[in-house]
């Protein structure tokens, strides 16, 4: 199952809440149930409330593309392209390398219907 791409930010946010409410939220987002548990089981002692906020100051700290490498499978979000016909022929290369790796078994059909659709979405 595909899973969303998660987001640098709510994680952070989820990170500083745990500072003040239950910990390891952020955990649970990013994919991570057994740290999640773990911060939970952890609740009553101090210790996931730091790593919360290191956590949170080590996600903002991180740019997209590193945090994109840690918790998003190394899958970054294809940037918009200024120009329209710039961007149609950016979004077709994709397609054709999302084909190739189709055709080569690599991805499932679902997978391909859906980036498909991601990056056609983009062009709307």
């Amino acid at each position: 199952m595909l899973t969303k791409r998660k987001s640098r930010s709510v994680a952070a946010i989820l990170a500083f809440a745990g500072t003040l409410t239950i910990s390891g939220l952020h955990k649970f987002y990013l994919g991570q149930p057994l740290w999640g548990v773990l911060y939970v089981l952890l609740s009553w002692t101090p210790i996931p409330k730091v790593a919360s906020a290191i956590e949170g100051v080590w996600y903002l700290a991180q740019d997209e593309e590193a945090f994109d490498q840690n918790f998003n499978q190394g899958k970054s979000v294809v940037r918009s392209v200024h120009s329209g016909s710039n961007q149609v022929g950016a979004v077709a290369d994709a397609l054709r390398e999302l084909d190739a790796l189709r055709q080569d078994g690599l991805i499932s059909e679902y997978e391909f219907e859906q980036k498909r659709r991601q990056l056609l979405d983009q062009i709307s």
